[in-house]
């Protein structure tokens, strides 16, 4: 996005954040929400939610977020999902919690099609979770040793991967905008 704040970007009368919020209230198994922000917070903050900037001094990427909203999430499990997915599904909570509960796992962590194409390959998501809170101070010194890379500290812990390729899903779910065409592409589908 050349720099631009993703959330804040228009997507089809509102902007990514406005839309990805919409997308998650209107989910089942959906609590409290919050929103991990480094820039912009009184934008965010306009959404009516608690803005949780990141911690760390440096930009230590996605896991950063994770680690402030582990630390201020008031219930076991967090659920993460980026901005850039306005098609999220809306059983996104109910899957991901119904695979860790069967599995005893300590997160669960979507794999999707890697493109819109019949029968493509599944990739794994890490930044669509849900994980114990409780993880938080082994993310910490993760951190601090200088790890940054989200499916390395998973790695280290039991994941359940939830496949989103059953008939019915949206190939497109978890398509992630990051340039304005592929805001122009995803404005134009049905939803």
């Amino acid at each position: 996005m050349g720099g631009a704040d993703k959330g804040l970007q228009p997507f089809q009368g509102q902007t990514l954040a406005a839309q990805t919020l919409q997308r998650l209230r209107q989910g089942a198994g959906v609590g409290g929400v919050m929103v991990s922000a480094n820039r912009n917070l009184a934008a965010y903050q306009a959404l009516g939610l608690p803005v949780v900037p990141d911690t760390l001094p440096d930009s230590a990427g996605p896991l950063a977020g994770f680690l402030a909203g582990l630390r201020a999430c008031p219930t076991p499990w967090l659920l993460t999902v980026p901005w850039d997915t306005p098609r999220l599904p809306l059983d996104l909570a109910q899957r991901l919690s119904q695979a860790v509960a069967g599995a005893a796992a300590d997160m669960a962590m979507v794999c999707a099609p890697a493109n819109a194409s019949p029968g493509a390959a599944l990739r794994r998501q890490p930044t669509f979770c849900l994980l114990r809170t409780d993880l938080a101070n082994h993310l910490g010194h993760f951190l601090a040793a200088g790890g940054r890379r989200v499916g390395a500290w998973a790695a280290q812990h039991r994941v359940v991967d939830v496949a989103f390729n059953a008939c019915g899903d949206d190939p497109l779910a978890f398509f992630n905008a990051n340039t304005p065409q592929d805001l122009q592409f995803l404005e134009h589908l049905t939803p």
